[in-house]
């Protein structure tokens, strides 16, 4: 089945054929649907439903940065603090990382991966790693650069709330 709108098709998500209107052109749309298939695959990697790629990027980038503090995490993974906080409380109560006050900002909190955090994310990169061939399966060695080019002025050049 597929769903189509002026001439124009895409494959269906369920059975059926569903007109989309506006959003068979509409960027955004697509953005959406694709991230939604990625975090499907991912979490069928890992089979674990406490655990979304995005846990997974909170972890790599704290893993990576030993002592940053939520505000640096927040623009890196592009999430404000109303969906990063609830993630971060969520790693902590699992034992993944600490979250210490600094004694520089009494207001900020510094990250940092416990061991156990270290040996969830090992665990959580050979799935990532996976996940990753599955994708340039997909895009091609030739057009990947110029994605991640294209996904970052997106990121990077649209308004954002204040």
């Amino acid at each position: 089945m597929t769903f189509s709108t002026q001439g124009k098709t895409a494959p269906a998500a369920r059975s059926g054929d569903v007109r989309l209107g506006l959003l068979a052109d509409h960027l955004a749309y697509h953005l959406r649907r694709a991230q939604d298939a990625s975090f499907q695959a991912f979490a069928s990697l890992v089979d674990r439903a406490d655990l979304s790629p995005g846990h997974f990027t909170i972890l790599t980038i704290i893993g990576e940065n030993p002592g940053l503090n939520q505000t640096a995490l927040s623009q890196a993974t592009g999430r404000d603090k109303s969906t990063l906080t609830p993630a971060l409380k969520t790693l902590e109560q699992q034992g993944a990382i600490t979250r210490t006050r600094s004694e520089i900002d009494r207001r900020a909190f510094l990250l940092k991966l416990t061991p156990a955090g270290e040996d969830y994310l090992a665990q959580l990169t050979v799935h990532a790693h996976q996940h990753g061939r599955w994708l340039d399966e997909v895009v091609g060695e030739f057009n990947k650069p110029l994605l991640i080019h294209l996904l970052e002025q997106i990121a990077e050049k649209l308004p954002t709330a204040s």
